[in-house]
């Protein structure tokens, strides 16, 4: 009853915003979107219930709603739905919000209040270009979050935006609820010595109930061209995991390169090395990490372009553990096709 209730409630909310209030569409409104997923096969796994399992599945489906106010005001209103990715549920795909904010622009800054984009890692997916075949190291190890409900300044210090910044103040929930009266803070900045060269420096402090705070730094710098991207990422992060005031420290490395072989096809490598088990590892949607054991992350593949708007991948995700008291476990192998739309 309550999953129809909520279905009910996003379609009248469709429905709402796009009821021609003058009797004619607006060329100020936009609806786009983008859908993703795979053909998977777990050829080898450190979990032998799991180990030869295959299928499909979307790891994503927006629904996107775009509107300009005026010349300053302009809103966005976006869903999501994925397939559950813990390979046991065979729940139905379920709608949530993902983008809800107000944003005015007024010259090369934007005051932004809602649900929307945080500063983690956006800089390092846009030039990653690759977030259909997988998600960008602190995204997949569970770092942060991609959205979050606040107020947002953003914008360029000069007008060729070769110096950009991302402030945040926000409940820290995610696309969730808030539940506790601490905030995250977060913050970024980018530079671009060169047309082709780019740095960024992050932070963030999160307040956590029973003082199990958590604060990250991540440096990043990339190099592309119209034919190559290279990209290299360094992060920390610190959790109070008691109230004594004892610390976990996680630190992931990451590096990736892409590169174009014809018109529609593009080869890309990644390997990233989490120095520090990760205590989030079995909440990973998609990909089977252990929480005990340091990892090594390649992932291998091809971007083919069918058509402007239509992708095809096949690519391979290796995992290689390192040894916990004197055991490796056996590595993760998964093979798959990734496809990818848009539409707009």
């Amino acid at each position: 009853m309550l999953t129809k209730w909520k279905h009910s409630l996003v379609a009248i909310l469709l429905f709402a915003m796009l009821w021609p209030g003058s009797g004619a569409y607006s060329q100020s409104n936009k609806i786009s979107g983008y859908v993703f997923g795979d053909y998977y096969y777990i050829a080898a796994c450190h979990d032998n219930s799991i180990e030869k399992n295959n299928g499909f599945w979307f790891r994503r489906i927006y629904f996107t709603y775009d509107h300009d106010l005026n010349e300053s005001f302009s809103a966005r209103f976006r869903i999501e739905m994925n397939s559950p990715g813990n390979f046991t549920s065979n729940e139905k795909l379920q709608p949530f919000v993902k983008d809800a904010y107000l944003r005015w622009n007024h010259s090369r800054h934007n005051i932004i209040v809602g649900l929307s984009v945080t500063p983690t890692w956006q800089l390092v997916e846009k030039i990653w270009g690759l977030r259909f075949v997988e998600k960008t190291p602190l995204d997949l190890q569970k770092f942060g979050s991609s959205r979050d409900l606040g107020l947002a300044l953003k914008g360029s210090f000069d007008s060729q935006k070769r110096v950009n910044y991302h402030f945040m103040l926000a409940n820290g929930g995610g696309t969730s609820s808030e539940t506790n009266p601490g905030k995250k803070v977060l913050f970024s900045l980018s530079a671009k010595p060169t047309p082709n060269f780019i740095v960024e420096g992050y932070a963030d402090f999160e307040e956590r109930p029973g003082r199990r705070n958590r604060y990250t730094l991540q440096g990043f710098a990339a190099y592309q061209q119209d034919d190559l991207r290279f990209g290299v990422q360094f992060a920390h992060q610190t959790r109070q995991i008691f109230e004594d005031r004892e610390k976990l420290n996680l630190q992931i490395a990451s590096v990736f390169a892409a590169t174009r072989f014809s018109p529609h096809i593009w080869a890309f490598a990644r390997y990233d090395r989490n120095f520090d088990p990760n205590p989030d590892a079995g909440k990973i949607a998609y990909v089977p990490f252990i929480a005990t054991a340091k990892t090594n992350f390649v992932l291998l593949g091809l971007d083919l372009s069918l058509s402007k708007a239509v992708h095809l991948s096949p690519n391979v995700e290796l995992i290689v553990y390192d040894k916990v008291s004197g055991e490796r476990h056996d590595a993760d192998v998964i093979p798959r096709i990734t496809f990818y739309y848009v539409y707009q």
